[in-house]
Protein backbone atom coordinates (compact mmCIF):
# COMPACT_ATOMS: atom_id res chain seq x y z
CA UNK A 1 0.00 0.00 0.00
CA UNK A 2 1.11 3.46 -0.62
CA UNK A 3 1.93 6.00 2.21
CA UNK A 4 -0.28 8.49 2.99
CA UNK A 5 1.74 12.19 3.47
CA UNK A 6 -1.02 14.39 3.98
CA UNK A 7 -0.48 17.13 6.49
CA UNK A 8 -3.29 19.36 6.95
CA UNK A 9 -3.11 22.78 6.60
CA UNK A 10 -3.06 25.61 9.22
CA UNK A 11 -5.26 27.77 7.21
CA UNK A 12 -7.69 24.74 6.55
CA UNK A 13 -7.75 23.76 9.82
CA UNK A 14 -8.83 27.14 11.32
CA UNK A 15 -11.31 27.69 8.05
CA UNK A 16 -12.86 24.70 8.79
CA UNK A 17 -13.36 25.07 12.54
CA UNK A 18 -14.98 28.40 11.40
CA UNK A 19 -17.31 27.18 8.57
CA UNK A 20 -18.12 23.67 9.27
CA UNK A 21 -20.94 24.79 11.73
CA UNK A 22 -21.79 27.25 9.81
CA UNK A 23 -22.23 24.86 6.77
CA UNK A 24 -23.84 22.05 8.97
CA UNK A 25 -26.22 24.64 10.81
CA UNK A 26 -27.37 25.80 7.41
CA UNK A 27 -28.33 22.28 5.93
CA UNK A 28 -30.24 21.49 9.27
CA UNK A 29 -32.42 24.64 9.14
CA UNK A 30 -32.94 23.98 5.74
CA UNK A 31 -34.16 20.28 6.04
CA UNK A 32 -35.99 20.93 9.73
CA UNK A 33 -39.51 19.35 9.56
CA UNK A 34 -38.84 18.24 5.73
CA UNK A 35 -39.96 14.54 4.46
CA UNK A 36 -36.52 12.69 4.39
CA UNK A 37 -35.99 9.49 2.59
CA UNK A 38 -34.74 6.24 4.77
CA UNK A 39 -32.21 5.65 1.64
CA UNK A 40 -30.76 8.07 -0.10
CA UNK A 41 -28.45 7.32 -3.28
CA UNK A 42 -25.97 10.46 -2.52
CA UNK A 43 -25.41 9.28 0.87
CA UNK A 44 -25.34 5.78 -0.44
CA UNK A 45 -22.09 6.58 -2.63
CA UNK A 46 -21.00 8.59 0.02
CA UNK A 47 -20.73 5.61 2.05
CA UNK A 48 -19.20 3.68 -0.61
CA UNK A 49 -16.21 5.81 -1.50
CA UNK A 50 -15.02 6.36 2.09
CA UNK A 51 -16.11 3.18 3.95
CA UNK A 52 -16.54 0.35 1.00
CA UNK A 53 -13.67 -0.66 1.76
CA UNK A 54 -15.09 -2.60 4.97
CA UNK A 55 -18.19 -3.32 2.99
CA UNK A 56 -20.37 -0.35 4.61
CA UNK A 57 -22.54 0.76 1.92
CA UNK A 58 -23.41 -2.85 1.29
CA UNK A 59 -24.68 -2.88 4.89
CA UNK A 60 -26.34 0.55 4.58
CA UNK A 61 -28.17 -0.89 1.91
CA UNK A 62 -29.06 -3.88 4.26
CA UNK A 63 -27.48 -6.35 2.22
CA UNK A 64 -25.56 -9.22 4.03
CA UNK A 65 -23.28 -9.46 0.79
CA UNK A 66 -21.47 -7.04 2.85
CA UNK A 67 -19.98 -9.49 4.99
CA UNK A 68 -17.57 -10.38 2.13
CA UNK A 69 -15.58 -7.22 2.72
CA UNK A 70 -14.88 -7.70 6.82
CA UNK A 71 -12.61 -10.87 6.42
CA UNK A 72 -10.65 -8.95 3.40
CA UNK A 73 -10.15 -5.84 5.66
CA UNK A 74 -8.57 -7.81 8.41
CA UNK A 75 -6.47 -9.47 5.93
CA UNK A 76 -5.87 -6.03 5.05
CA UNK A 77 -5.04 -4.96 8.65
CA UNK A 78 -2.78 -8.34 9.79
CA UNK A 79 -0.77 -7.83 6.49
CA UNK A 80 0.13 -4.88 7.50
CA UNK A 81 1.21 -5.28 10.54
CA UNK A 82 3.35 -8.02 9.24
CA UNK A 83 4.79 -5.67 6.63
CA UNK A 84 6.09 -3.11 9.73
CA UNK A 85 7.58 -5.85 11.59
CA UNK A 86 9.26 -6.90 7.82
CA UNK A 87 10.73 -3.32 8.23
CA UNK A 88 11.72 -3.41 11.59
CA UNK A 89 13.99 -6.44 10.72
CA UNK A 90 14.93 -5.27 7.76
CA UNK A 91 16.21 -2.33 10.20
CA UNK A 92 18.03 -4.53 12.87
CA UNK A 93 19.87 -6.69 9.57
CA UNK A 94 20.63 -3.37 8.15
CA UNK A 95 22.35 -2.42 11.40
CA UNK A 96 23.81 -5.76 12.42
CA UNK A 97 25.64 -5.71 8.64
CA UNK A 98 26.87 -1.43 9.75
CA UNK A 99 28.31 -3.05 13.34
CA UNK A 100 30.88 -6.08 11.69
CA UNK A 101 31.85 -3.87 9.09
CA UNK A 102 32.99 -1.77 11.69
CA UNK A 103 34.17 -4.12 14.04
CA UNK A 104 36.16 -6.00 10.69
CA UNK A 105 37.57 -2.58 9.89
CA UNK A 106 39.06 -2.19 13.32
CA UNK A 107 40.16 -5.71 13.85
CA UNK A 108 41.89 -5.55 10.51
CA UNK A 109 43.89 -2.23 11.37
CA UNK A 110 44.94 -4.29 14.85
CA UNK A 111 46.10 -6.90 13.06
CA UNK A 112 48.17 -5.17 10.97
CA UNK A 113 48.89 -3.28 14.20
CA UNK A 114 50.30 -6.98 15.15
CA UNK A 115 47.95 -7.93 18.31
CA UNK A 116 47.30 -12.07 17.68
CA UNK A 117 44.05 -12.17 19.34
CA UNK A 118 42.32 -9.63 16.74
CA UNK A 119 42.51 -12.46 14.62
CA UNK A 120 39.85 -14.97 16.43
CA UNK A 121 38.17 -11.33 16.80
CA UNK A 122 38.29 -10.51 12.68
CA UNK A 123 37.01 -14.55 12.41
CA UNK A 124 34.27 -13.60 14.69
CA UNK A 125 33.03 -10.48 13.23
CA UNK A 126 32.94 -11.67 9.78
CA UNK A 127 30.47 -14.71 10.66
CA UNK A 128 28.54 -11.69 12.04
CA UNK A 129 28.33 -10.10 8.49
CA UNK A 130 27.71 -13.07 6.69
CA UNK A 131 24.98 -13.68 9.09
CA UNK A 132 23.79 -10.46 8.94
CA UNK A 133 23.56 -10.81 5.10
CA UNK A 134 21.48 -13.68 4.89
CA UNK A 135 18.98 -11.90 7.58
CA UNK A 136 18.53 -8.58 5.30
CA UNK A 137 18.13 -11.25 2.34
CA UNK A 138 15.47 -13.15 4.57
CA UNK A 139 14.12 -10.12 5.65
CA UNK A 140 13.47 -8.15 2.44
CA UNK A 141 11.79 -11.93 1.19
CA UNK A 142 9.43 -11.29 3.99
CA UNK A 143 8.64 -8.06 3.61
CA UNK A 144 8.25 -8.44 -0.29
CA UNK A 145 5.60 -11.28 0.17
CA UNK A 146 3.74 -9.58 2.66
CA UNK A 147 3.77 -6.38 0.68
CA UNK A 148 2.59 -8.68 -2.52
CA UNK A 149 0.07 -9.76 -0.40
CA UNK A 150 -1.42 -6.68 0.45
CA UNK A 151 -1.29 -5.48 -3.01
CA UNK A 152 -3.76 -8.86 -3.97
CA UNK A 153 -6.16 -7.66 -1.15
CA UNK A 154 -5.86 -3.93 -1.91
CA UNK A 155 -7.09 -4.57 -5.44
CA UNK A 156 -10.01 -7.46 -4.66
CA UNK A 157 -11.28 -4.68 -2.21
CA UNK A 158 -10.71 -2.10 -4.81
CA UNK A 159 -12.51 -4.78 -7.65
CA UNK A 160 -15.18 -4.98 -5.50
CA UNK A 161 -15.85 -1.14 -4.96
CA UNK A 162 -15.68 -0.69 -8.68
CA UNK A 163 -18.55 -3.55 -9.42
CA UNK A 164 -20.49 -2.48 -6.48
CA UNK A 165 -20.35 1.64 -7.85
CA UNK A 166 -22.30 0.52 -10.98
CA UNK A 167 -24.69 -2.06 -9.32
CA UNK A 168 -25.70 0.34 -6.37
CA UNK A 169 -28.62 2.11 -7.94
CA UNK A 170 -30.35 -1.70 -8.64
CA UNK A 171 -29.69 -2.50 -4.73
CA UNK A 172 -30.95 1.24 -3.51
CA UNK A 173 -34.06 0.50 -5.73
CA UNK A 174 -33.98 -3.02 -3.87
CA UNK A 175 -33.65 -1.71 -0.33
CA UNK A 176 -36.51 0.67 -1.28
CA UNK A 177 -39.17 -1.68 -2.26
CA UNK A 178 -38.60 -2.81 1.47
CA UNK A 179 -38.94 0.59 3.49
CA UNK A 180 -41.18 3.14 3.89
CA UNK A 181 -40.04 6.55 2.46
CA UNK A 182 -42.99 8.18 4.15
CA UNK A 183 -41.00 8.36 7.55
CA UNK A 184 -41.13 11.85 8.58
CA UNK A 185 -38.01 13.52 10.02
CA UNK A 186 -37.63 13.19 14.18
CA UNK A 187 -35.17 15.55 15.77
CA UNK A 188 -32.67 14.67 18.10
CA UNK A 189 -34.00 15.46 21.94
CA UNK A 190 -31.33 14.57 24.66
CA UNK A 191 -33.36 12.44 27.54
CA UNK A 192 -34.62 15.14 30.74
CA UNK A 193 -34.52 13.74 34.20
CA UNK A 194 -38.10 13.09 35.22
CA UNK A 195 -37.44 15.26 38.62
CA UNK A 196 -34.21 16.98 37.24
CA UNK A 197 -33.38 20.09 40.16
CA UNK A 198 -33.59 23.87 38.18
CA UNK A 199 -32.35 27.05 39.50
CA UNK A 200 -35.38 29.15 40.05
CA UNK A 201 -34.91 31.83 36.88
CA UNK A 202 -34.36 28.76 34.45
CA UNK A 203 -37.57 29.93 32.79
CA UNK A 204 -37.27 33.32 33.24
CA UNK A 205 -37.85 35.57 30.33
CA UNK A 206 -36.35 38.88 30.83
CA UNK A 207 -36.47 41.52 27.61
CA UNK A 208 -32.76 42.75 27.91
CA UNK A 209 -31.57 39.53 28.51
CA UNK A 210 -33.14 37.81 26.08
CA UNK A 211 -30.06 38.76 23.51
CA UNK A 212 -27.26 37.56 25.92
CA UNK A 213 -29.18 33.92 25.68
CA UNK A 214 -29.43 34.25 21.88
CA UNK A 215 -25.89 34.83 21.64
CA UNK A 216 -24.90 32.23 24.22
CA UNK A 217 -27.79 29.56 22.76
CA UNK A 218 -25.86 30.47 19.29
CA UNK A 219 -22.50 29.68 20.56
CA UNK A 220 -23.51 26.77 21.82
CA UNK A 221 -24.81 24.78 18.82
CA UNK A 222 -22.27 26.51 16.29
CA UNK A 223 -19.41 24.76 18.49
CA UNK A 224 -21.55 21.69 18.59
CA UNK A 225 -20.62 20.77 15.32
CA UNK A 226 -16.93 20.61 16.52
CA UNK A 227 -18.11 17.57 17.45
CA UNK A 228 -18.78 16.33 14.09
CA UNK A 229 -15.11 17.27 12.90
CA UNK A 230 -13.76 14.76 15.57
CA UNK A 231 -14.93 12.09 13.67
CA UNK A 232 -13.94 12.72 10.11
CA UNK A 233 -10.04 13.61 11.79
CA UNK A 234 -10.18 10.79 13.65
CA UNK A 235 -11.92 8.24 10.88
CA UNK A 236 -8.88 9.51 8.48
CA UNK A 237 -6.13 8.53 11.65
CA UNK A 238 -7.51 5.31 11.65
CA UNK A 239 -7.26 4.58 8.38
CA UNK A 240 -3.96 6.47 7.59
CA UNK A 241 -2.67 4.61 10.37
CA UNK A 242 -3.68 0.97 10.25
CA UNK A 243 -4.49 0.57 6.22
CA UNK A 244 -1.72 2.84 4.74
CA UNK A 245 0.84 2.56 7.77
CA UNK A 246 0.84 6.39 7.17
CA UNK A 247 0.31 7.87 10.99
CA UNK A 248 -0.11 11.14 11.23
CA UNK A 249 1.54 13.82 13.74
CA UNK A 250 -1.33 16.56 13.48
CA UNK A 251 -4.63 14.13 14.20
CA UNK A 252 -4.58 14.14 17.99
CA UNK A 253 -3.06 17.70 18.29
CA UNK A 254 -5.51 19.21 16.36
CA UNK A 255 -8.55 17.59 18.10
CA UNK A 256 -7.50 18.25 21.64
CA UNK A 257 -6.93 21.70 20.83
CA UNK A 258 -10.18 22.08 19.07
CA UNK A 259 -12.15 19.90 22.39
CA UNK A 260 -10.15 22.54 24.80
CA UNK A 261 -11.37 25.70 23.20
CA UNK A 262 -15.33 23.72 23.06
CA UNK A 263 -15.11 23.15 26.39
CA UNK A 264 -14.74 26.90 27.58
CA UNK A 265 -16.54 28.22 25.13
CA UNK A 266 -19.69 26.09 25.85
CA UNK A 267 -19.25 27.51 29.45
CA UNK A 268 -22.08 30.37 28.80
CA UNK A 269 -24.30 28.25 26.69
CA UNK A 270 -24.42 25.77 29.86
CA UNK A 271 -25.19 28.14 32.68
CA UNK A 272 -27.64 29.27 30.28
CA UNK A 273 -29.17 25.88 30.42
CA UNK A 274 -28.48 25.34 33.90
CA UNK A 275 -26.10 22.19 33.44
CA UNK A 276 -23.66 23.17 35.65
CA UNK A 277 -23.04 20.49 38.51
CA UNK A 278 -24.18 21.60 41.61
CA UNK A 279 -24.69 20.10 45.17
CA UNK A 280 -28.57 20.41 45.47
CA UNK A 281 -29.00 17.76 48.33
CA UNK A 282 -30.56 20.87 50.66
CA UNK A 283 -31.14 23.10 47.58
CA UNK A 284 -34.09 20.77 45.73
CA UNK A 285 -36.37 21.59 48.96
CA UNK A 286 -36.23 25.14 48.70
CA UNK A 287 -38.84 27.35 47.39
CA UNK A 288 -37.89 29.19 44.18
CA UNK A 289 -38.33 32.46 45.88
CA UNK A 290 -35.59 30.34 48.24
CA UNK A 291 -33.72 29.29 45.36
CA UNK A 292 -33.16 32.66 43.88
CA UNK A 293 -32.16 34.11 47.18
CA UNK A 294 -29.50 31.53 47.04
CA UNK A 295 -27.97 32.05 43.79
CA UNK A 296 -28.05 35.84 44.15
CA UNK A 297 -25.71 35.29 47.55
CA UNK A 298 -23.44 32.72 45.76
CA UNK A 299 -23.06 34.48 42.63
CA UNK A 300 -20.35 36.50 44.05
CA UNK A 301 -18.14 33.27 44.24
CA UNK A 302 -19.13 33.36 40.74
CA UNK A 303 -18.18 36.21 39.55
CA UNK A 304 -14.72 35.98 41.33
CA UNK A 305 -13.83 32.95 39.56
CA UNK A 306 -14.68 34.03 35.74
CA UNK A 307 -13.37 37.18 36.26
CA UNK A 308 -10.04 35.71 37.81
CA UNK A 309 -10.37 33.50 34.08
CA UNK A 310 -10.98 36.13 32.43
CA UNK A 311 -8.15 38.57 33.27
CA UNK A 312 -5.60 35.02 33.27
CA UNK A 313 -6.91 34.33 30.20
CA UNK A 314 -6.34 37.50 28.58
CA UNK A 315 -2.90 37.09 29.57
CA UNK A 316 -1.96 33.90 28.31
CA UNK A 317 -3.52 34.75 25.01
CA UNK A 318 -1.62 38.21 25.16
CA UNK A 319 1.57 36.43 25.70
CA UNK A 320 1.35 33.66 23.27
CA UNK A 321 0.17 36.17 20.18
CA UNK A 322 2.88 38.46 21.48
CA UNK A 323 5.71 35.84 20.17
CA UNK A 324 3.75 34.15 18.02
CA UNK A 325 3.54 30.79 20.34
CA UNK A 326 3.34 27.53 17.76
CA UNK A 327 3.20 23.51 19.10
CA UNK A 328 6.56 22.09 19.90
CA UNK A 329 5.52 19.43 17.30
CA UNK A 330 6.43 18.55 13.79
CA UNK A 331 3.08 20.38 12.77
CA UNK A 332 4.02 23.79 14.32
CA UNK A 333 0.06 25.01 15.13
CA UNK A 334 -0.35 28.25 16.14
CA UNK A 335 -1.47 28.75 19.85
CA UNK A 336 -2.97 32.33 20.18
CA UNK A 337 -6.24 31.10 18.61
CA UNK A 338 -6.70 28.96 21.43
CA UNK A 339 -5.50 30.77 24.09
CA UNK A 340 -8.20 33.41 22.94
CA UNK A 341 -10.81 31.01 23.49
CA UNK A 342 -10.44 31.04 27.50
CA UNK A 343 -10.83 35.23 27.70
CA UNK A 344 -13.57 35.14 25.27
CA UNK A 345 -15.79 31.95 27.04
CA UNK A 346 -14.78 33.82 30.20
CA UNK A 347 -16.33 36.59 29.04
CA UNK A 348 -19.68 34.67 27.56
CA UNK A 349 -20.23 33.39 30.61
CA UNK A 350 -19.76 36.49 32.52
CA UNK A 351 -22.80 37.60 30.16
CA UNK A 352 -24.77 34.42 30.87
CA UNK A 353 -24.30 35.28 34.71
CA UNK A 354 -24.95 38.68 34.92
CA UNK A 355 -28.29 37.41 33.01
CA UNK A 356 -29.02 34.79 35.18
CA UNK A 357 -28.37 37.33 38.63
CA UNK A 358 -31.08 39.63 37.04
CA UNK A 359 -33.62 36.99 36.64
CA UNK A 360 -33.03 36.02 40.38
CA UNK A 361 -33.33 39.24 41.48
CA UNK A 362 -36.47 39.19 39.29
CA UNK A 363 -38.00 35.50 41.25
CA UNK A 364 -36.74 37.19 44.46
CA UNK A 365 -38.58 40.60 44.16
CA UNK A 366 -41.50 38.28 43.20
CA UNK A 367 -44.14 37.17 46.45
CA UNK A 368 -45.70 34.70 44.20
CA UNK A 369 -42.45 32.61 43.57
CA UNK A 370 -42.38 31.81 47.60
CA UNK A 371 -43.53 28.21 46.92
CA UNK A 372 -42.10 25.31 45.97
CA UNK A 373 -42.11 24.49 42.04
CA UNK A 374 -43.68 21.43 40.08
CA UNK A 375 -40.69 18.74 40.36
CA UNK A 376 -39.48 19.97 43.89
CA UNK A 377 -43.43 19.05 44.98
CA UNK A 378 -43.50 15.68 43.39
CA UNK A 379 -40.15 15.13 44.60
CA UNK A 380 -40.85 15.12 48.76
CA UNK A 381 -44.30 13.80 47.68
CA UNK A 382 -42.11 10.86 46.56
CA UNK A 383 -38.90 11.31 49.29
CA UNK A 384 -42.30 11.07 52.34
Amino acid sequence: MPNLTFVLPHWLYWLGLLIFPLVAMFIIKRNVGKEIKNISAPLAYFVLITAGFIGMHRFYLKSRWGLIFIPLFLGLLYSNVQIRDGQNIISNAKNEIVTSKFLIKRYQDQIDDGEEDAVEKLKEAEKKLALGEQHTIEANEYFENWQLTVRIIAITILILMIIDFFLLPKLIARCKEKEDDTSQASGFACPVEEHAVHSASVNVDLAWTRWIDKLNEFVGNYIAYWSAIAVIVYYYEVIARYVFNSPTNWAHESMFLMFGAQYILAGGYALKEDAHVRVDVIYMYFSNRMKAFVDVLTSLFFFIFVCTLLWTGWTFFYDSYAVNEVSFTEWGIQYWPVKFSIPLGAALIILQGIAKLAKDINVFMTIENDKPDDSQAETMGGTQ
